[in-house]
C-alpha cells in the first residue's frame, strides 16, 4: 500500500474510492439477505477504517491528511455556525424512529465509519493528490466526485427525484467540506458533521416533495456560501502541504 502512495497518489485515492463504493455496496447486500440491516456494513465499516487511520499513523501522514487539530480560531470559522446549521438538517421536519435498538446502533456504527472514510478518502486522498497541480481543479474534482458517488443509492432503491436532489446538495456539501480542508488543514470538523449528519437520519422524518426541496436548496446554499465565505477569508499563501 505504501508503494503505490509514493508511486502514485492519484491512484491510490482511486484505488480507495473503488474499495469503499464496492464494499460497502456489497456488505449492505448481505446484511439484507440474511435479515439483519447493517451488520456486515457495520463491521466492513470499523475494519476499513481502522486499516486506513493505521496506515496514516503508521507512515507519519496524520498531518498531511488532516487528522490532526484545526488550524486557525473559531471566530475565524464563524464559530462554525453553519456546520451547526447542516447537522440539525435530520430534525428540520421532526423527530421519529421506528427501529429496534440494535438496527439503531448497528445503523449509527456504520455512518460514523462512512463519516470517516469519505472524509479520508475524499478529502483527504483525493484532494490532496490533485492539489499539487492545481488547488481550484482540486476543489471542483473532489467535490463533484464525492456528490455524484451519490448515485449509488439509486442501486439501493432511492427514488430518482430524491437522488438527484442529493447529488445537488451532496456536491455543495463536499465543496463546503473541502474548502475547509484546504484552509483549516483539518478533515476532523468535517468528519464530525459527516458523521452526525449521516447517524442522525435515522431519526428524521421525510418532508413532502416541497419542504424535499426547501431543504435541498438551504443546505446547497449554506454550504456554498461558507465554503466561498472561508475562501475569501483565507490567506493568499493557505496551502495544504
Amino acid at each position: 500500500m505504501r508503494k503505490l502512495f509514493e508511486k502514485s497518489e492519484i491512484w491510490f485515492a482511486v484505488m480507495w474510492i473503488i474499495i469503499y463504493v464496492v464494499g460497502f455496496s456489497t456488505a449492505d447486500s448481505i446484511s439484507e439477505s440474511i435479515g439483519i440491516p447493517k451488520l456486515i456494513t457495520a463491521a466492513f465499516a470499523m475494519v476499513l477504517s481502522g486499516i486506513l487511520f493505521l496506515f496514516v499513523k503508521k507512515n507519519d501522514l496524520m498531518n498531511y491528511f488532516g487528522l490532526c487539530r484545526l488550524q486557525g480560531s473559531s471566530r475565524q470559522f464563524l464559530y462554525f455556525i453553519p456546520l451547526i446549521v447542516l447537522s440539525s438538517v435530520n430534525f428540520w421536519n421532526g423527530v421519529s424512529c421506528t427501529k429496534s435498538v440494535v438496527e439503531v446502533v448497528l445503523f449509527v456504527i456504520s455512518m460514523i465509519g462512512v463519516g470517516f472514510l469519505e472524509e479520508l478518502i475524499f478529502r483527504g486522498f483525493l484532494f490532496k493528490a490533485m492539489c499539487r497541480d492545481n488547488v481550484k481543479s482540486a476543489i471542483v474534482v473532489s467535490s463533484l466526485t464525492f456528490g455524484f458517488g451519490h448515485i449509488v443509492n439509486l442501486l439501493r432503491g432511492a427514488e430518482l427525484a430524491e437522488n438527484l436532489m442529493q447529488l445537488i446538495y451532496a456536491s455543495a456539501i463536499g465543496f463546503c467540506f473541502t474548502v475547509l480542508f484546504y484552509v483549516g488543514r483539518s478533515i476532523i470538523p468535517c468528519i464530525i458533521v459527516h458523521a452526525l449528519v449521516n447517524s442522525t437520519s435515522i431519526f428524521g422524518v421525510d418532508g413532502n416533495a416541497t419542504l424535499q426541496i426547501i431543504t435541498t436548496i438551504i443546505i446547497t446554499v449554506v454550504s456554498v456560501a461558507y465554503g466561498v465565505y472561508l475562501l475569501r477569508r483565507s490567506p493568499k499563501e493557505t496551502t495544504t502541504s
